[in-house]
Order: structure tokens, then C-alpha cells, then sequence
């Protein structure tokens, strides 16, 4: 398999002069990024790295971002792209658990660089912060030769860190050929054509961003930056640079419908939609299908250790369907607990999703932790630590994590299910189901609600009695509130909403 410098540099033989990045004033072709690719690889030997050594970056999703990527693709580097926004204490942990050997930022993270010991002991490279390290505009401008790709297929692309609750974050290590395998399965799933375009909001320190920034490349398209989502700019791009392809997390798609300028922006070259990162409630699938009537509408259920775990590619037809394994990849549900791949449950039988790690997308073990790696990796399989079931023709439907699983007199119950049945209600914008403690009940389920003017919790309750949804997982309590907690990538924070980190919209009601 080609790893993906050499994939990089087969590109700009196919078309050289075709669109590869645009970034406000940057529109760049790919002989172009090449060219600057080429000079920044060759400042990362200038530097000292060597092949297989770590690049920690802290930035957000601007034409350096792209360039810095690429140039470690190429140049054997392995990038361990972090949040922009992380602490001081957050990346002196990313650079000594990754055993970095040089450090990229720019003006958003520079402070919390300049506040880290271990950032300001080792050689650093700066994007518009003066001062802090070698300017990458000077770098990139100076005339390099082009660079021979020096990694194999074989070789670590890039070290990931999933998201930390509890516990430190974990870096996910992930060879050239999970990579691209995972890139070419993101194009064939998505059924993206050559010379696409999408829009690059998503971070390029996690593995949406990433994907879609490797895929464009793949097939000689457009990867248009957004450094920071912003719903009016977002709108802009859409229709100025005629994207093809959105892949979001649910929570952007919501921000995006809601925006005042929506109905007014011409979004008709948006062919395809795709979303991860989180479940989608049935009332929000239905509005975004009714507001851009795309040619495809995909659910993408993976994570950063297996990129693809399943596909769902008609999103609306089977709301709540995370589909059925990937091109790439073999799922069960196994029963919860037990560790054992083998013991496989019923259609209709809720379990933890496990996936084979055998697949050409999936990570071979966390870095440096092997209370983790025998935690999740078990005679081949990986253990997601989510829960499911599949039904009777063989879909998959992901009903949340084990650990936001709600436990009420003893009775299961999912957010998710939940969460669903009260998007549906006109006066709900937003919603989370969350268990908070109950001396009688152990749990008891609370639906914190974003809502429209006029709605009211009795409003509420009498929808879910008249609904579908079993008495036992009707919400006791409804908590009104002004914004939702989330994540920068725009998933659910659902142990803030637990341990009460909220601000209230207003106090809280329980129905009978």
C-alpha cells in the first residue's frame, strides 16, 4: 500500500494546477502546497528531527495547519496534533507523554505555550506570534527543492489523543496505512467524486478533520479552511467556494439552520452530508434532509482508534441506524461486561460493540498504556465501551455509552431513545437526558432542554405520555437551559450536566 506521502505527491502529478486549499487570500494548487510542503520538510531536518520523531502542534484549522500535516506525511515526522485550546499543564502532559522533539503554534495558543515549561525548552516553529519560534511564513516562502517522501506504508503517521473525563488523555498511534486505508473508505462511503470540495471545519486534531483534509487530497479536491466555526463565515464558504461535501457533528449542522442567513444562502452544490461524532436526534435528521435535500445523508459511527466501525449511508430512511459495518471492518454486540468476544447477543439484545482489530482503519494499542490497551483489546477485537444492539436484518443502532447508561428502579434506559423522542417536539431546539441521583429510584431521568418561547415542562410531559416511549423512560424532571455543554468538536458534555455545572435557564420542574 502507498503511504501517504508518496499518495501526496501522485496527486500533484494527476493535477498540478488544481484547487488544493483555500484560506481566505491563500488559494493554493497543488504544485503550489507542494512547494511549500517541500520547504517546510526541509526546516524539519534543519531542526534535527529525525524520522519517526514527534511534532506536537497546537493549532487551529488555517492553511498552516494543512501545510504542517502534509510535511510530516512526507517527511517521516510523526504529528501529534492537540487542541489549540489546551492548558499549559494539558500540553506540558502531550509533549512528555509523546516525547516530543519540537513544538508549532500560532497567536491562539501561544500563550499557554509561553506558560509551559517543557513547550519553551524545545526548538518551536510560529504562526503569527512574534517572537515564540522560526516563522513558518518565511519558511514556506523560501525555495526547497521538492521533497522525496521518506516514510513507508509501515511507519507512524500521526499519534491522536482521545479525550480525557476521568483519567489522562491517551495517545492513539496510527501507521500510513491505517491512514490512507481509513481515507479511501471515508471517499468510497461518502461516495465523494474527483475534484470535490468540503469544507475544513472540523479539527484537524481530531480524526474528522483529518480525514477530510487526507480525502480531498486523494481525489484532487478542495479542502476550504475555517479556522474557528463561525455560522455566518460557514454559510459564506458554502456557497462562495460551491462545496460538495459537509461532514460535521451534529451540533454545527443544528448551528448552521438555525442561522438567520440560512434560508437566504444558496446551498445547492451540497450533494452529500455526512456526521459523526455523536448521535443525531430524529427531529434535527429530519430538518437538516427538509433544508439541503441531499443526493446522500450518512451516519458515520468509528472513533479515533477505528475510523469506520459502521456506515449507515441513508441517514433518514433508518433514523437512529448506525448501519452495518464498514469496508474495512466486522462488528459484534457482545454481552456487557464479560470481555468475551464470543459471547454474541441476540438481534434486538442490547450489548458493548466490539470491532475487529484486524481492519485495515484500526490502531494497534494505546501509547504507553497497557492498563488501557488490556482494558479495551481482547483476542483481536477492540471493545469500544459502547453499547448497542443490531436488529433482525442486521443494522446497527449505537444507544450511547456504557457509562451514560441510566439505571432507574432497576430499569435500563437510554439517553439516546430519550433524547430522541423530545426532538421531535416543536418547542424543543436542543436537548441531553442525563440520570441524576435519587434516594428512591437510585437514578432518575432529567432532560436538560433548550427550548423555544412558550414551551413549558407540562408541555413536555404530556408530549412523552402521548409518545411511543415506555412510561419507565419518560423524564421525571425537566431542567431549562440557555446553552447545552459541549465539547470544542461539539459533542455532548453529559457529566457536567451531572455533576451540575450549568447555568439554568430556569428552575427545575418534575412532572408526575
Amino acid at each position: 500500500m502507498l503511504d501517504l506521502g508518496r499518495s501526496f505527491v501522485a496527486s500533484v502529478a494527476r493535477a498540478p494546477d488544481a484547487l488544493a486549499l483555500v484560506d481566505g487570500d491563500h488559494r493554493l494548487s497543488y504544485s503550489a502546497l507542494y512547494g511549500r510542503i517541500s520547504a517546510l520538510a526541509a526546516h524539519l531536518r534543519e531542526m534535527g528531527l529525525h524520522h519517526g520523531d514527534r511534532l506536537v502542534t497546537a493549532l487551529q484549522n488555517h492553511h498552516v495547519a494543512a501545510t504542517i500535516h502534509w510535511a510530516c506525511q512526507l517527511s517521516g515526522t510523526v504529528i501529534v496534533p492537540v487542541n489549540w485550546r489546551a492548558t499549559p499543564d494539558e500540553i506540558d502532559f502531550f509533549i512528555e507523554n509523546a516525547e516530543a522533539s519540537a513544538v508549532v503554534l500560532d497567536s491562539t495558543s501561544g500563550a499557554a505555550i509561553a506558560a509551559c515549561p517543557r513547550a519553551m525548552s524545545l526548538p518551536r516553529i510560529a504562526f503569527e506570534a512574534d517572537g515564540m519560534g522560526d516563522d513558518i511564513q518565511a519558511i514556506t516562502a523560501a525555495s526547497s527543492p521538492d521533497i522525496t517522501p521518506q516514510a513507508s506504508a509501515e511507519d507512524w503517521s500521526l499519534m491522536l489523543y482521545t479525550s480525557g473525563t476521568t483519567a489522562k488523555p491517551k495517545g492513539v498511534p496510527r501507521r500510513h496505512r491505517a491512514e490512507r486505508a481509513s481515507a479511501v473508505a471515508h471517499i468510497a462511503q461518502n461516495m465523494m467524486p474527483m475534484s470535490d470540495s468540503t469544507l475544513g471545519v472540523m479539527p484537524l486534531y481530531h480524526t474528522m478533520g483529518v480525514r477530510s483534509l487526507l480525502a480531498m487530497t486523494l481525489v484532487n479536491g478542495t479542502f476550504v479552511c475555517l479556522p474557528r466555526f463561525n455560522r455566518a463565515e460557514a454559510l459564506r464558504l458554502i456557497a462562495s467556494e460551491c462545496i460538495g461535501s459537509l461532514y460535521l457533528v451534529p451540533t454545527l449542522y443544528h448551528d448552521l439552520i438555525e442561522h438567520p442567513d440560512f434560508a437566504t444562502t444558496d446551498l445547492s452544490s451540497v450533494r452529500r452530508l455526512g456526521f459523526a461524532g455523536a448521535s443525531m436526534t430524529d427531529g434535527l435528521l429530519k430538518r437538516i434532509d427538509a433544508a439541503f435535500k441531499p443526493d446522500l445523508f450518512v451516519n458515520h459511527y468509528g472513533s479515533s482508534e477505528i475510523y469506520t466501525c459502521s456506515i449507515e449511508q441513508d441517514a433518514v430512511a433508518r433514523p437512529g441506524s448506525a448501519g452495518k459495518a464498514g469496508l474495512n471492518q466486522h462488528l459484534r454486540v457482545v454481552q456487557m461486561g464479560g470481555g468475551r468476544p464470543e459471547a454474541q447477543c441476540a438481534p434486538g439484545e442490547e450489548g458493548e460493540i466490539i470491532a475487529l482489530l484486524t481492519g485495515d482503519e484500526a490502531f494497534e494499542g494505546y501509547w504507553r498504556r497497557p492498563e488501557a490497551n488490556a482494558k479495551s483489546l481482547r483476542n483481536g477485537w477492540y471493545f469500544t465501551g459502547d453499547c448497542g444492539h443490531f436488529d433482525a436484518e442486521g443494522n446497527l443502532y449505537v444507544t450511547g455509552r456504557a457509562d451514560d447508561m441510566i439505571i432507574t428502579g432497576g430499569e435500563n434506559v437510554s439517553p439516546v431513545e430519550v433524547e430522541s423522542c423530545l426532538s421531535m417536539h416543536p418547542g424543543v431546539i436542543e436537548c441531553a437526558v442525563v440520570g441524576l441521583p435519587d434516594e428512591r429510584w437510585g437514578k432518575v431521568v432529567t432532560a436538560f432542554v433548550k427550548r423555544r418561547a412558550g414551551t413549558t415542562a407540562d408541555d413536555l410531559n404530556t408530549y412523552c405520555r402521548a409518545s411511543t416511549l415506555a412510561n419507565f423512560k419518560r423524564p421525571r424532571s425537566f431542567v431549562f437551559v440557555d446553552e447545552l455543554p459541549k465539547s470544542p468538536v461539539g459533542k455532548l458534555l453529559r457529566r457536567l450536566l451531572i455533576s451540575g455545572d450549568y447555568s439554568p435557564e430556569s428552575g427545575q420542574t418534575a412532572p408526575n
